[in-house]
Parts: structure tokens; C-alpha cells; sequence
């Protein structure tokens, strides 16, 4: 259940949180970088930035220290990831509240984003020992072939704010098992989340013993922080999370240096719901699925296919769970929907709902609520969008609570539809008919990197790969075999004959 609301002010127990948490004053006090709570408006914090002098010193100090880690066993290195789950297990009632005050998540989601955290050091820890290779057949007679995973360098990660500490999990627990050194650098809009989770991560390293310096790196900043590590030579591998936008300005400038990508760019989610499905189970995934976050996850529910012969049973309940549907202080009890991270997003809303009703459509909610905290806290009804026809601003990804739903009457409309969109990160089919729920995830069905079966698109376990196709990026995280994005492969053949036969029956003869 939610938590009350403290009798703190917002600003008060964002101090205790972060004094707890072992965040010094001086890291988010006269600083120049400021920073709001979206739950009330209100200036919490004045972090200090760093410069790009530091960035790139913070890097050269990654470099070294990666030089030395890559020589630590892997599973002396899954000991400080160990120790990491710990000390985040420690925190996570505190973490998670930070979560909540600054990034405007409800307790539970805030919580839940930290149990990710320790959900992913738990699989690192396993995969310490589990970075396999393979013995390969040769058609050399007295030789072997194999391959072998080395360390690849230091790992940049630039995280958003929607999840501002989950994300930095998925890539520091893998890469430092697989050898990596890590330099972060957290969105502008959610610092304190990252110097909180920095300094429990130091409380880690203070146990573990002898780890490098510079092993974990963090950089506050605006943009051209973040370019720091696009632009270093030293980072061989950069994983970014943001828009599509950001990730057309980052990804070309990665290949012209040759490194390694991991994009986590936008996702333009959408469901399918067939005669045969489960209403009631529907309807409680949509309602997650499409509010949760205040509609500003990745994999937030965006467009709703919706057969006729069940339209009109399904989407008027839907409308009623939209209307009732709790908006407010997201400390308060019972509350499900809280604020938009700032102005800009609730401008993007009011823009695309205003472009639906240009064309057509029928517009439930999505009207600003006032009276919680100042004028610089954006709360808004989610917004549930009918469409007569599969077009407009149903193109496109606006990260607000913002559902469009349109009637289709054939499954091979539903799917065209479903991949006519440029993002391909998360998607799902509701029905209880084998033949369809095997064509949706078929070749020929949901074009995505995330394709569900009676769940909604949202709320992805760490133990799969997590990324998406085509405008999304390509990107994977987490769990299943994305450890070897870290790492570089080497494949290694020996003679232990005293002849040199050569692949492919080539001959060589020299004269001695």
C-alpha cells in the first residue's frame, strides 16, 4: 500500500533522505544546477555541476582503474556486486522514497525501481561465474578452437529520469562482472536519485577492500556533460537511455569513433485486444499498463487495438477507471497517478490532445488539476483518446498519460497497425486463442523487442533482455545474454600438432 503523506515539507525530507543515505551537504547545496520535486513545484536542491575538465578526468581515472579490474577474477569482481546488493537493500526504504520525491513516482513504483536494483546485482552476482564461452569444432586434426571474453573498457551510461536509478543497475552490475570500469552521467532533472545511489555504491567499494579508484565514476550536468563520453576514445562502449531524437545525435557519433552503442530510445507501445480475451484481466493491465508513471515509462501503454465485437463492452469501463482513477500527491494514500516531471511535458500532452481533437477524436480527461503544490507542479487526468482511423499524433511518442484507441475488425489490420510506427520497444496481445497469441509473436506479428501474451507491455522482469527495434535503437539490457555487449570476443585456435595444416586445404610451401 502507499504510504501516507510525511508531515515533512518536500524539501525538508529530501534533506533527511540524502543525510541518511551518506550524501554530503556541500554535493547538493550553492551549486548551479537546480533542481525541483515535480510533486510539488518547490526548489529542493542546488547541486553543483561538474565541469568538462572533471568529466574527462573522471574518465582518465575509469581507464586506469579499468586496467587494473580486468585482471581481478570475475568472480572476486561479482563479490563487490555482491556487496553492492547489500548495501542497496540497506536503502531501499530511503532510496525509494528519494525516488518518489524526486522523479514524482508513487511509493510503490519508487520502491519497486529499487528492488530492481538488488534484483539485478542478485543475477550479476550468478553470471560472475557464468561468463562462457564456447569450444568450437576445427577441421584441423590436433587442434582446438574456442573463444574467449575479455573486458572491454570503461562504460558510459547517460540515464533519464523516469527511471533514474534502475537503469544505471542494469548496466554497473553487468559491466563491473564482466571487468568494466563505469562513468554515469544521470539526467539533469533527477541528480540527487544518482548521488544518493553513488554514495551507497562507495559504502560497497569501502567494504569490498581494494578496488581501483576511479572504478565508479558519476558526472551532474547539463548535455554537454553527457558528450563527454560520446566524444572520449576511452569509452569504447556508451549505453543511453532518452528519445529517439537524442539517440539519432548520439548513436552516428559512436559509429564515427567505432564504439559500442547500447540505445534505449523511444517506444510507441501498443496492445491488441481480441474477441476472446479475458476482459477483466484487460482491463486492470491496460489501466497499469497505460497510467502507471504517469504514463512516463519506456514501455508505457500508447495505443489500444480494440476488436469490434467487444469495443463497446471494454472501452466504456476503461473510460470510468480513466475518470475515477486517483490523481494527486503521490505520497498520499491511495493515490495512483502523480505529476508529470515539469512544464514541458505537460505541454507536450496538451499539444497532441489538442491535434486528436482537430481530427476527430474523442477526448476522455486529460485536463490539468490544480491545487497540489505550487505552479510548477504539473498533475493531469490521464487522457483516454478515441480515434476513428489509425493516424495523427498516434504517430508518435508523447510520454504522458495519453492512451489512443482505435476498432479494428481483422488481426492482420491490428499487427499492420501496430508495427506502422517508428519506435518497435514493447507490445502485447490479449486473448485467450492459441493460433492468434502464436501469430502476434511469430515473425510475421509484433515487430518489437518485447512481445506479451495476456500482460501488458509494461513492467519488464530484469531476467530478459530489455531493449526494442527499429527507433528504439537496437539496445539491450539487463538480463538473458546481454553481459556480452560488455565485453569483447576473442576467438583463440592452438596447434598442439607438429604440422601446419591450413584452413580451407590451402598449401604453402616455402623452401628452407
Amino acid at each position: 500500500m502507499p504510504e501516507a503523506k510525511s508531515s515533512l515539507s518536500v524539501t525538508a525530507e529530501i534533506e533527511q533522505l540524502l543525510q541518511r543515505l551518506g550524501v554530503p551537504e556541500s554535493a547538493y547545496t550553492g551549486g548551479e544546477l537546480t533542481v525541483r520535486s515535480p510533486v510539488t513545484g518547490e526548489v529542493v536542491a542546488q547541486v553543483r555541476q561538474t565541469t568538462a575538465a572533471q568529466a574527462t578526468e573522471a574518465v582518465g581515472h575509469a581507464h586506469e582503474a579499468f586496467k587494473a579490474w580486468r585482471n581481478v577474477p570475475a568472480p572476486r569482481r561479482g563479490e563487490l556486486v555482491r556487496l553492492l546488493g547489500e548495501e542497496l537493500r540497506a536503502a531501499k526504504s530511503d532510496l525509494g522514497r528519494l525516488v518518489t520525491l524526486e522523479a514524482g513516482k508513487i511509493p510503490s513504483e519508487g520502491a519497486g525501481e529499487v528492488q530492481e536494483m538488488i534484483d539485478i546485482c542478485d543475477f550479476a552476482v550468478g553470471l560472475s561465474r557464468q561468463l562462457y564461452g564456447l569450444t568450437l569444432a576445427t577441421e584441423r586434426a590436433e587442434h582446438r578452437m574456442m573463444e574467449t571474453w575479455h573486458p572491454l573498457g570503461v562504460c558510459g551510461v547517460i540515464s533519464a529520469f523516469n527511471f533514474p536509478v534502475a537503469v544505471w543497475s542494469w548496466n554497473a552490475a553487468l559491466a563491473l562482472v564482466c571487468g568494466d570500469s563505469v562513468v554515469w552521467k544521470p539526467s539533469e532533472k533527477t541528480p540527487l536519485t544518482a548521488l544518493a545511489t553513488h554514495a551507497i555504491a562507495q559504502r560497497a567499494l569501502a567494504r569490498f577492500g581494494d578496488a581501483p579508484e576511479g572504478l565508479l565514476g558519476l558526472l551532474l550536468g547539463q548535455r554537454d556533460i553527457g558528450e563527454v563520453l560520446v566524444d572520449d576514445h576511452r569509452v569504447p562502449i556508451l549505453s543511453a537511455t532518452g528519445s529517439t531524437a537524442m539517440g539519432r545525435q548520439v548513436g552516428p557519433k559512436l559509429a564515427a569513433r567505432f564504439a559500442r552503442a547500447i540505445l534505449e530510445l523511444g517506444g510507441n507501445n501498443a496492445a491488441i485486444v481480441t474477441p476472446s480475451a479475458d476482459l477483466d484481466l484487460t482491463l486492470r493491465a491496460i489501466a497499469f499498463s497505460a497510467m502507471g508513471t504517469a504514463g512516463q515509462r519506456c514501455t508505457t501503454l500508447r495505443r489500444l487495438f480494440v476488436h469490434d465485437s467487444v469495443y463497446d463492452a471494454l472501452v466504456p469501463k476503461l473510460a470510468k477507471v480513466y475518470g475515477n482513477v486517483q490523481v494527486g500527491d503521490p505520497r498520499e494514500a491511495g493515490t495512483l497517478v502523480g505529476p508529470l516531471i515539469d512544464r514541458a511535458a505537460f505541454d507536450g500532452m496538451q499539444k497532441a490532445l489538442g491535434e486528436s481533437r482537430e481530427i476527430g477524436a474523442t477526448v476522455h480527461g486529460g485536463q490539468r488539476v490544480d491545487g497540489i503544490g505550487t505552479k510548477d507542479a504539473y498533475y493531469v487526468r490521464p487522457a483516454l483518446v478515441e480515434l476513428k482511423s489509425h493516424e495523427g499524433p498516434v504517430l508518435r511518442e508523447t510520454f504522458a498519460p495519453i492512451l489512443y484507441v482505435v476498432r479494428y475488425g481483422a488481426l492482420d489490420d491490428a499487427i499492420e497497425w501496430h508495427n506502422a510506427v517508428g519506435a518497435g520497444l514493447s507490445s502485447s496481445i490479449f486473448t485467450l486463442n492459441v493460433r492468434e497469441a502464436e501469430r502476434f509473436l511469430s515473425s510475421a506479428g509484433s515487430d518489437c523487442g518485447i512481445a506479451n501474451v495476456n500482460i501488458g507491455p509494461s513492467g519488464a522482469e530484469i531476467g530478459g533482455a530489455f531493449g526494442g527495434e527499429k527507433e528504439t535503437g537496437g539496445g539491450r539490457e539487463a538480463g538473458s545474454d546481454s553481459w556480452k555487449a560488455y565485453m569483447r570476443r576473442a576467438t583463440n585456435t592452438i596447434n598442439y600438432s607438429t604440422a601446419l595444416p591450413l584452413a580451407q586445404g590451402v598449401t604453402f610451401e616455402i623452401n628452407d
